[in-house]
């Protein structure tokens, strides 16, 4: 099986190269874009994934709900249907709300993030060979867990955003 392509990119999302996965992961100097999908239930609780021990990104750590690699060619939102379906079994079509922009930068990788969210209860068909589980929590328990190990370095910024985003004045 061919390694995946990934779009290496300006801050501003314009694409500069396409290279390796394996070329991006292990190279914070080469951002690409990644799409993230917050699921809410209708009680307002998050779904997280635990991500399967197998991965080389945070294995084992509870993640954003949905996240993935957009292709190269691709469009945020096809990217961020694609990996919802691909990763938890949500067949979407225009439910999803964008809600901001970030980068996210570690040691391994950096990350131009485009977040979305959606409100599903369930059920879902979710891909073992990524997921080992997931689960819905209360944001409260989140913000309460702040920089625990059992959260992911990209998910501890995902909730950061959002919370900022919803205490945002312009939102009110």
């Amino acid at each position: 099986m061919a390694e995946e392509l990934i779009e290496v990119v300006a801050p501003d999302g314009r694409v500069l190269d396409t290279v390796s996965r394996s070329a991006v992961h292990g190279n914070p100097d080469l951002l690409h874009k990644v799409v993230h999908i917050l699921v809410f239930n209708t009680a307002g609780a998050l779904l997280l994934q635990r991500r399967s021990m197998k991965k080389d990104v945070a294995p084992g750590r509870w993640d954003t709900s949905v996240g993935g690699h957009v292709s190269p060619g691709e469009d945020n939102m096809t990217a961020a249907l694609r990996e919802m379906e691909e990763e938890l079994g949500i067949a979407a079509g225009g439910d999803l709300a964008f809600l901001y922009s970030y980068i996210h930068s570690n040691p391994y990788e950096s990350e131009l993030v485009h977040t979305y969210c959606t409100i599903h209860d369930g059920p879902f068909s979710f891909n073992a060979e990524e997921i080992d589980e997931v689960r819905f929590w209360l944001l409260s328990d989140l913000a309460e867990l702040g920089d625990s190990a059992l959260l992911s370095d990209n998910f501890r910024h995902e909730l950061r955003s959002y919370l900022h985003h919803i205490e945002s004045p312009l939102r009110k």
